[in-house]
């Protein structure tokens, strides 16, 4: 996109709308820094560097209301708690939002995750004559029955959003069916892109004399079922399982830490920086996933890269089946079992091993997948 476009033979300007990515803009040491604000950041800091105009719409945390982080123009919209239960939505949530899209004065808008957002942008894109893309985050927003949408206005504004992108990008061919079935859609599959950890280090290696050691990564809340990795750490004893996450003062959370503590082969290591990454995957026989449901997990891209396959309940496009990237279990028993093949057959967890690391470095590394995502916004934007 560094060529120049037809407005004013000026280069195109993106603006990527993600409410929490300002932590992960700042490092990731505070505030939310999930995979897709990795994701997002990322491509803003990478577009910025090939000279495009960038802006990254964010909540405000006490940060001025614009500024500039690494050639990306950061623009805060409200704090997320201002304002008056059940008016806030409206103002100044949307109000706030308005603004922040008409400051950044972008040819092309981008959002990621199903939500009231959606529907926002896109309203505000087709007023002012703008290119708006949205890209999927998670399975359930790709099910027409919208299940992780419990209030009615945000399942219209999604759906409006939705059916008025100029293009949806999908994480799998099955979220793409998915589209297609449930809301008539063609959606482009796209591969996430993700850097390898800081300092990125092999696996465990499968025959080591030491007590194998699994890794669980993300942010702990009831939809990771965190208390699957505490069951199988029950019952494998001989095993070691690191969870690695925030640790809040939440109920579930709260209890998942008292009952984490009292078991001797769990370590509770607390939110996970990314310059710890590469530390916290050495040694580790395989990541962990207890999810009730995911999209294509950022964790499963940062294990790969480190040579570490994944035993999971989840199984993205059939990826650990059929391309020998890890085990998948449709419960609990078959993840022990899994567990029990990371930790017995060498020879077997050395095949995973490296054909993980040849699989994201193939598709996900940022210099393989940043540009599909550079080639849709130019194609959008000539569509003008």
């Amino acid at each position: 996109m560094t060529a120049r476009n037809d407005n004013g033979g000026r280069a195109p300007r993106v603006c990527i709308v993600a409410h929490f990515a300002y932590g992960a803009m700042t490092g990731g040491a505070t505030g939310h820094a999930g995979g897709v604000e990795r994701q997002t950041t990322m491509l803003a800091r990478w577009l910025a560097d090939r000279g495009v105009d960038v802006s990254l719409v964010v909540w405000n945390e006490g940060q001025p209301s614009e500024t500039t982080i690494d050639g990306v123009r950061v623009l805060s919209v409200c704090a997320r708690d201002a304002g008056l239960p059940g008016l806030r939505f409206v103002h100044p949530r949307w109000t706030s939002l308005n603004h922040a899209l008409a400051a950044a004065d972008a040819d092309l808008y981008y959002q990621n995750c199903a939500e009231c957002v959606t529907g926002q942008v896109a309203w505000w894109t087709t007023r002012h004559q703008r290119k708006f893309v949205f890209s999927v985050a998670s399975d359930p927003e790709c099910d027409v029955r919208l299940p992780t949408l419990p209030r009615a206005r945000e399942r219209v504004l999604y759906r409006y959003g939705l059916k008025r992108a100029d293009r949806v990008i999908a994480q799998t061919a099955a979220q793409a069916r998915m589209l297609k079935d449930g809301f008539g859609l063609d959606a482009v599959v796209l591969p996430m892109p993700c850097p390898a950890p800081v300092q990125s280090i092999e696996g465990g290696n499968g025959d080591e004399a030491a007590r194998p050691r699994f890794v669980w990564l993300g942010r702990i809340s009831p939809e990771k079922r965190v208390e699957l990795v505490l069951d199988l750490a029950a019952a494998r004893p001989s095993m070691r399982f690191d969870i690695g996450g925030p640790l809040d003062d939440s109920p579930y959370v709260a209890g998942i830490a008292q009952r984490g503590r009292a078991l001797p082969n769990v370590t509770l290591s607390g939110r996970i920086e990314r310059d710890r990454l590469g530390e916290f995957y050495r040694g580790a026989r395989a990541l962990l996933c207890t999810s009730a449901f995911e999209g294509f997990p950022n964790t499963f891209l940062e294990a790969w890269s480190c040579g570490v396959p994944v035993v999971s309940l989840i199984d993205p496009d059939d990826l650990l089946r059929n391309r020998g990237l890890g085990i998948a279990g449709r419960d609990l028993s078959e993840l022990a079992q899994g567990l029990d093949v990371m930790a017995s057959d060498a020879a077997r967890w050395r095949t995973m091993s490296a054909a993980a690391r040849e699989y994201y470095n193939a598709r996900h590394t940022p210099a393989a997948a940043l540009p599909q995502f550079e080639a849709l916004f130019r194609t959008v934007l000539k569509a003008s």
